[in-house]
């Protein structure tokens, strides 16, 4: 997503990049005058008076409250604390995510940022949580379509292979992962989710979650959408893809970018995971239009507020209690 794709958009350089950050101390200005464009404010109490400069390895700010005065860095309160990486890392790899339209990998992530795959792989996560944004309600026209997300049957694990025979084989998704989404077709944006399983509940619950009052849902033929309760129009797959305005092609165009980066990029996405996967894509769709530095100061503004801990990435999956057995499932949102 560099600015050659789209004429009207600036994109950065890399030389631009390095001028913006040549070392950590430049990259933290940077990500404090985007916090506190005003004057930096105590994340623990919102006060003003606030001690800068502070002689502190790692605190350079501290509240001059009483009842606070605790000291607190730009890291503070964001998906980066706790983080040992440097500013100027945290900064780089908010630059490779934005220009990425394939998003990028672990392994090429840390030959890029000088870093181990492991510190690459949960920083990737923790930005992928500063993307996810608060779901669009959409008022205009909407198409509904649900996707699956994984390799080929022959390439999978002898023993999910066998349990998959073992369940009747689960039909042409079988041992792939559901994930939903809805486009807006006035403003292009797309909200989307990792689901558990793709049965008519889930699937109309989304829709009636980011659809307003009054518009109008554009959908396939599956039975699951039958009781969208908005004027719900349907193309029927099995003799033709698009009648007027009816289709879900602009959707279905946005899968096949998620499909590219499984492809050819991540080869695998976790089904723990998927969801954090399909949250970056769907916001760096919706940002599409921005220049790059807007990409990255939207992804500094989704750090505030949020934590992603190690512990939270590695801890084993859980699957919903009463539901229908199925390998590498994920839980419902």
């Amino acid at each position: 997503m560099s600015g050659s794709g789209r004429a009207y958009r600036t994109g950065i350089s890399l030389k631009q990049l390095f001028r913006i950050s040549p070392n950590d101390q430049r990259a933290e200005a940077w990500f404090i005058e985007r916090r506190w464009p005003d004057g930096v404010v105590c994340p623990h109490c919102g006060s003003l008076n606030v001690q800068t400069g502070a002689k502190h390895k790692t605190m350079p700010f501290r509240c001059r409250e009483k009842e606070c005065a605790k000291r607190f860095s730009t890291k503070t309160g964001t998906v980066m604390e706790g983080s040992k990486l440097g500013y100027q890392t945290w900064l780089g790899a908010a630059y490779i995510l934005s220009t990425s339209l394939k998003s990028v990998s672990s392994t090429k992530l840390a030959r890029d940022l000088g870093i181990t795959q492991r510190s690459a792989w949960f920083l990737a996560h923790r930005l992928r949580a500063a993307l996810a944004a608060q779901p669009p309600v959409f008022e205009d026209p909407v198409e509904v379509d649900e996707t699956y997300v994984g390799g080929l049957r022959k390439n999978l694990p002898r023993a999910t292979r066998e349990a998959m025979a073992n369940e009747g084989g689960w039909g042409g998704a079988a041992g792939k992962e559901p994930v939903v989404g809805i486009r807006d077709r006035a403003t292009g944006r797309v909200a989307a989710r990792a689901i558990y399983i793709a049965d008519r509940k889930t699937l109309v619950d989304f829709v009636i979650e980011h659809t307003a009052p009054g518009a109008t849902v554009y959908s396939d033929g599956a039975r699951q959408y039958a009781r969208v309760p908005f004027d719900h129009q349907t193309v029927d797959h099995t003799d033709e893809y698009v009648r007027g305005d009816i289709h879900t092609n602009s959707l279905e165009s946005f899968w096949s970018t998620i499909k590219r980066a499984h492809k050819g990029t991540f080869h695998k996405m976790s089904p723990k995971h998927l969801d954090r996967y399909v949250q970056e894509f769907a916001s760096r769709h919706n940002l599409r239009e921005q220049d790059t530095i807007d990409i990255m100061a939207a992804i500094a503004a989704g750090m505030r507020g949020k934590r992603l801990r190690s512990q939270e990435l590695i801890a084993p999956n859980g699957r919903p209690s009463g539901a229908r057995p199925r390998v590498n499932a994920i839980p419902r949102p």
